[in-house]
């Protein structure tokens, strides 16, 4: 079993759910209380292990590139201030030199051609795959417990949660098989199935492990829904050939692609931080009020 050292983050999306703020800022880059979207992804990547971080970016997302560098002119002002606290949390933010790679996606194909943008990166070994817009939030990130389940069985592995089985319709559904380690084997991959035709109501919800087998199917890979080269259609390919796990994440995923989960996700990261629980929680509690005043039947 070789061991995954590296993980892709695509960020080449246009962000269109977010217009008219993302016309000019990456969504990737909008703030969950004070950290950019993309920062939680690269916590969690590096919180489980991974060494080398790979961006699929595309035009008007070089900001990405510039966060995750040094700003001498911040630095010099913060130091003049006295910021003590501010400059030791924006050194904690640096990845360590060499150890990230951004690569470009010419078009918008898909995230099986993100994916595949990053093949020469990634060579010959496994890696890990982490979409951004899902923001994870429980003990640990979900990369790492998926990690666990990788190091129980080896193969590929992807992190499901449950859906109501009504809504099966939005998510990539998986089939589940027989337990193995702390997951299952997948038995089937299904995207955004009907609930009559649903294996399950078990989601991808973002987070994977795949063999690098994947990149050669991804290059042969016809369209799938969308006119876009479909990762899952290339995984449904490689299952073929070689076994999938699954595991159920033991937290929640928040989807910060759209507005609900974004704004779901600041309250639920607001009410974590002891500085700003007790304001976030006043404030909550005054307009929940207000809002069943304002709706109280006449």
């Amino acid at each position: 079993m070789r061991k995954v050292r590296k993980a892709v983050i695509p960020v080449a999306g246009l962000g269109t759910r977010f217009l008219p703020a993302t016309k000019s800022m990456p969504k990737e880059m909008l703030p969950v209380v004070d950290r950019p979207v993309v920062q939680y992804a690269v916590d969690e990547a590096l919180e489980a292990g991974i060494e080398h971080i790979v961006f699929v970016t595309g035009r008007n997302k070089a900001v990405i590139e510039d966060y995750f560098d040094l700003h001498p002119e911040l630095i010099g002002t913060l130091e003049q201030a006295g910021k003590v606290q501010e400059l030791k949390s924006l050194e904690s933010l640096l990845p360590v030199p060499g150890t990230t790679s951004f690569t470009r996606q010419q078009a918008p194909h898909g995230l099986g051609h993100a994916v595949w943008c990053a093949r020469d990166i990634i060579g010959d070994e496994p890696f890990a795959l982490l979409l951004p817009d899902m923001v994870s939030f429980g003990k640990r990130g979900c990369l790492a417990e998926i990690m666990e389940l990788y190091g129980e069985t080896g193969g590929n592995v992807i992190a499901v949660e449950q859906c109501a089985p009504h809504e099966t319709h939005k998510y990539g559904i998986v089939g589940k098989g027989v337990d193995a380690g702390s997951g299952f084997e997948v038995t089937a991959m299904v995207e955004k199935p009907k609930p009559a035709n649903a294996p399950s109501n078990f989601y991808i919800n973002g987070r994977y492990i795949l063999q690098p087998e994947v990149f050669s199917l991804l290059g042969t890979q016809a369209r799938g829904a969308g006119g876009e080269i479909q990762l899952t259609d290339a995984m449904v390919r490689l299952a073929a050939d070689q076994a999938f796990f699954a595991r159920p994440f033991d937290g929640r995923m928040f989807d910060c692609g759209s507005k609900e989960g974004f704004i779901q996700a600041n309250v639920a990261f607001a009410l974590k931080r002891k500085d700003l629980k007790g304001s976030v929680l006043e404030a909550l509690r005054e307009m929940i009020a207000e809002h069943d005043r304002e709706n109280m039947p006449a």
